[in-house]
């Protein structure tokens, strides 16, 4: 028992230390995410900083990119956000520099994943598009594996959503669009989630009193086996 509670002091004592790492380490996270947010953008990583690109390092960063929407190679992906249940459309982006990147223009329902049901959404011409980096989603959603052939989509996966429209030259990452209103008011932008559950300081917490009381436990497992070696006494030969 004694040897129990001493693994349970230790084991409990690193579990709350690892916690208020991850707490540290979340609150860096918020910090940067904030100041990148509201930073003046820059322009979108071209070919020759793919290579030596980290994009989570470089995600939520604000960036700017011109070129020209491929709408006829769209693709929907499904999406739960703040306005209900329905879909992110991602459209290719060919780019004045010649290189693609895979824009999320934002949200629709259901009823109007057609893009027929949104033709004003549909923008002709060069257009320059403001919005959040991010890293690409590949293999599909919780439980959900995209299946491109049948054209449900669950995440956003780059690679296979370039395989499957036949893009080349497709950035690493594609961008979130900031909230500017699109022709017809479809697709909506700016729905990006940028809340970071942030509960490392009670999970520290429930594992320090478990510390805590594992070595209340210690405590009294020592002082009854003293206790009860004094009431004994010596023993004779």
């Amino acid at each position: 028992m004694a040897l129990f509670a001493v693994v349970a002091i230790l084991g409990f004592g690193s579990l709350g230390t690892w916690q208020i790492k991850r707490l540290h380490w979340k609150l860096d996270l918020i910090a940067r995410v904030e100041a990148r947010v509201h930073a003046d953008p820059v322009a979108a990583p071209g070919p020759a900083e793919w290579a030596g690109m980290n994009v989570a390092a470089d995600e939520y960063r604000r960036v700017t990119v011109t070129g020209t929407l491929l709408n006829d190679r769209e693709v929907q992906v499904y999406a739960a956000t703040s306005l209900g249940a329905g879909y992110w459309v991602l459209t290719p982006l060919k780019t004045t520099e010649g290189w693609t990147v895979l824009v999320n223009r934002g949200f629709v329902p259901t009823d109007k994943r057609d893009p027929k049901s949104r033709p004003q959404g549909e923008i002709s011409g060069p257009v320059t598009v403001t919005g959040l980096l991010r890293p690409t989603e590949p293999g599909g959603g919780f439980l959900r594996s995209n299946d491109p052939a049948a054209e449900r989509w669950y995440s956003r996966d780059v690679a296979a959503i370039a395989a499957t429209r036949q893009l080349t030259d497709v950035a690493p990452y594609f961008i979130d669009a900031d909230a500017t209103a699109n022709p017809g008011g479809l697709p909506v932008g700016g729905l990006t989630q940028l809340v970071f559950p942030n509960n490392h300081l009670v999970y520290a917490i429930t594992w320090y009193v478990l510390a805590l009381m594992g070595f209340g436990m210690l405590v009294y497992l020592v002082r009854t086996e003293m206790s009860g070696r004094h009431r004994s006494g010596p023993r004779g030969k």
